[in-house]
């Protein structure tokens, strides 16, 4: 019997009781390889000895201090590690909880400058179908996920949706990548001149759209075009990487792929590795400096954030990165990690796409690989597939409505940097072979 509300409560999840390395173990002993990082969290895998180390000093020094009153050596040192790497331009860091906590504070800075900036007009926020911003009640009204809105739609704020740039689904096959980047870009300064020029106050996005649709990265180009436009209209940029970002894709930042810097980056998950619950807001000077010569403070604040212990972690993990060179490592790796999954779906009539950068890949699955037909959805293919892949000892990140909400089905993996070649291998015979057995089962 549990006296916890799960996640579900139609079963109870193993116990996990013991994390070494890439693998986790429940309490009848199983080993799990964590290909999918619990939710691209454990970059540095479990139970790292130097975090765990960091850890300990910290607990002798000071385990918590409300901000209200004071800082801590751990959450100033986090964030001069964060600048010190940060896209040019980014000159402070707003420590907080998670994800979630680090987009809604994102988008209460947005608004807070313009109050600053004398024009309370601009409230709008635009954001894209598909993406996913967290699951408090702002950070999911600006999320596109519409599985997570449907049943809580009428506490969210209003917000605005344009389309994704997701070129396996929608890129029309007269267009070059360049074009379609282009036409899908526009759609954002279409709405922008709808809502009114000087009523926007912010656009969002995933520069590799994560869970939802599973690791969609921009085509070339259209992030430059995006930049433009939030330049042209005095919009400001959010770029969301909790998932996507702290050397998940290859680079420190995601953005950096895309050469474009924003006016706010949110980053959590792989920011503390999963060891201390911990995300972050990284604002520009310009937002700073609004604050700063107007009303001296930012309206907004959590009992937990900057917490020491969390900060320590987070600095931890970041060392160990910057030292082992993991985030060139993940670069380095990219091209194996695709071929070893085309070869071991080479023939496979249900693989559509195998996509993503870095540690962050997703198969799309596809009734017919011609027309792209969608599997019934219904079939619940994903959830089939995550319980067959935790039976072989696999741990995967699968999701549903890929393509809208309601039909499409892809398999996220964002394993730990730390896997090897030979692990590669392990993880994709482990995942094929799920994946079989589940069409198998199904008849295909």
């Amino acid at each position: 019997m549990t006296f916890l509300l799960h996640r579900s409560t139609e079963n109870t999840p193993p116990v996990a009781v013991k994390g070494e390395g890439i693998y986790l173990y429940d309490s009848k002993g199983k080993q799990y390889i964590d290909a999918c990082g619990g939710a691209a969290v454990s970059c540095l895998g479990h139970g790292h000895p130097e975090v765990l180390e960091a850890l300990h000093r910290q607990l002798d020094k000071v385990a918590y201090a409300h901000t209200g009153f004071f800082t801590s050596e751990a959450a100033e040192e986090l964030a001069e590690t964060l600048i010190d790497d940060a896209p040019q331009g980014l000159s402070h860091v707003y420590l907080v909880s998670g994800g979630s906590e680090a987009v809604e504070a994102a988008l209460k800075m947005a608004r807070q400058y313009f109050i600053e900036r004398s024009e309370p007009q601009r409230r709008h926020i635009i954001t894209r179908r598909q993406s996913y911003h967290g699951n408090t009640l702002g950070a999911l009204s600006a999320g596109g996920n519409e599985w997570r809105r449907a049943q809580f739609a009428p506490l969210l704020i209003q917000t605005h949706h344009i389309s994704p740039c997701y070129a396996y689904r929608f890129q029309n096959s007269t267009e070059s990548a360049e074009e379609y980047a282009y036409r899908a870009a526009q759609e954002l300064e279409t709405k922008i001149l709808e809502l009114g020029r000087d009523q926007v106050m912010a656009f969002i996005a995933e520069p590799v759209v994560g869970a939802t649709s599973g690791a969609v990265a921009a085509e070339k180009g259209y992030f430059k075009r995006i930049r433009e436009i939030c330049d042209q209209y005095g919009v400001l940029l959010i770029l969301d990487e909790v998932m996507c970002g702290m050397g998940r894709t290859g680079t420190l930042y995601a953005c950096e792929q895309d050469s474009v810097v924003p006016d706010l980056l949110t980053i959590a998950k792989g920011l503390g590795g999963g060891y201390q619950p911990i995300g972050a807001v990284l604002l520009s000077k310009e937002l700073y400096d609004a604050f700063a010569n107007g009303s001296g403070f930012f309206q907004h604040g959590h009992t937990y954030m900057a917490h020491p212990m969390a900060a320590a972690a987070a600095v931890a993990v970041q060392n160990v990165l910057k030292r082992d060179q993991l985030v060139p490592y993940v670069a380095s790796m990219e091209s194996y990690f695709k071929r070893k999954i085309h070869e071991s779906f080479a023939n496979s009539s249900y693989v559509g796409d195998i996509r993503g950068r870095g540690f962050f890949l997703g198969i799309e699955l596809v009734e017919d690989k011609v027309t792209k037909q969608t599997f019934d959805p219904s079939l619940n293919l994903h959830t089939r597939i995550k319980q067959e892949a935790l039976k072989n000892g696999l741990m995967v990140y699968p999701m549903g409505g890929t393509v809208d909400g309601k039909r499409g089905h892809h398999v996220l993996l964002a394993p730990p940097f730390t896997l090897k070649q030979s692990d590669i291998d392990e993880v994709v015979e482990r995942l094929a072979y799920s994946v079989s057995c589940v069409f198998s089962d199904l008849g295909y």
